[in-house]
């Protein structure tokens, strides 16, 4: 239903949606509220102050994602495409009292994990090396690292971070090793808590970073964390640019001592003649974690469901924080 046919038989007035794809796109939309198509551009479907359920455009920006908040005084749930929502922290006081703000947590979990496969599979196997070869025509033979027999660390054991150890398991790791912000159980084994990790990034060749990005794991990856992984081992991030350290990351690529493989930097995006692009033993992708065909398909089984809870006044998932 189009926000242009708002009311109904009674001549009440439905809940509007703010949908960030064209409401035909989702199949099975409750029928009893109305739907508005926007995706972040410079008009507005409707009046901000009419919206009651907000589906945030998934853009890299995050200005044109705030900037309708602040006349959405009926707003009742504002629902991100991110896993992360710490671009829209600032705008939770704002919101009217009892407003939800909920993440897409299991949205990204396929395409990122993929991603941070890939990542550390090119890094190790030198794929960018092997294109530079191929682009200057030279047959550049050679042993490259195999991630076979490695010790892998996830730092962040979320749902992103259980599907990287799901696609790392056919690949004959010597181990895996979990880390979250406390200590607990997961089906595949044990997770330490963060506090662990000064005594645990020694053992390991290769660390994912997959952690969201909060006033503890800010700025997480710094010089003492980077001197306490072995020689030659490799850091992947599909996290959030700002848990690195960017200066103290370069000083170690630029000694050689470690590499990276990045789909997230800071900052971000990463300007042109930064020293991260031509820093050695670095391989960077453009933050594309999420955005792969993997996406749609769950955006809108994401959105269907919340929607279908919110016309039910049923509780919602994935709640991160209430505005009071």
């Amino acid at each position: 239903m189009n926000a242009d046919d708002s009311a109904g038989d009674s001549g009440s007035v439905r809940p509007l949606v703010w949908l960030p794809f064209p409401p035909e796109r989702i199949e099975g939309l409750p029928e009893s509220l109305d739907y508005a198509f926007w995706d972040g551009g410079p008009e507005y479907p409707t009046d901000p102050a009419r919206c009651d359920f907000y589906a945030v455009p998934y853009v890299t920006d995050p200005e044109p994602c705030l900037r309708p908040l602040a006349a959405m005084t009926r707003v009742r749930v504002v629902q991100a495409l991110t896993a992360g929502v710490d671009h829209l922290l600032p705008a939770v006081e704002h919101l009217p009292k009892g407003a939800v703000l909920c993440n897409a947590r299991g949205l990204h979990d396929a395409s990122t994990a993929e991603l941070a496969l890939a990542l550390t599979l090119a890094s190790l196997r030198d794929i960018p090396g092997f294109v530079r070869a191929q682009d200057a025509g030279e047959w550049r033979q050679g042993f490259r690292p195999a991630l076979a027999d490695k010790s892998v660390l996830i730092v962040g054991y979320g749902s992103i971070g259980s599907a990287i150890e799901d696609r790392l398991a056919p690949f004959e790791c010597a181990r895996v090793t979990r880390v979250a912000r406390s200590a607990r159980d997961s089906a595949r084994g044990p997770v330490h808590p963060i506090t662990a990790l000064p005594g645990l990034l020694p053992g390991a060749d290769v660390v994912v970073l997959a952690t969201p990005l909060t006033e503890e794991t800010r700025g997480l990856v710094n010089a003492g964390f980077l001197a306490r992984m072995k020689d030659g081992a490799l850091l992947v991030n599909v996290a959030r640019g700002p848990v690195v350290d960017t200066k103290a990351l370069l000083a170690e690529l630029d000694a050689g001592r470690l590499r990276a493989a990045l789909d997230v930097t800071d900052p971000e995006p990463l300007p042109p003649g930064h020293p991260l692009w031509s820093a050695p033993g670095v391989l960077i992708t453009p933050h594309v974690g999420g955005p792969s065909s993997a996406f749609m398909p769950r955006a809108a089984r994401l959105l269907r469901d919340q929607l279908a809870r919110f016309a039910l006044d049923a509780p919602l998932q994935n709640v991160v924080v209430a505005a009071r």
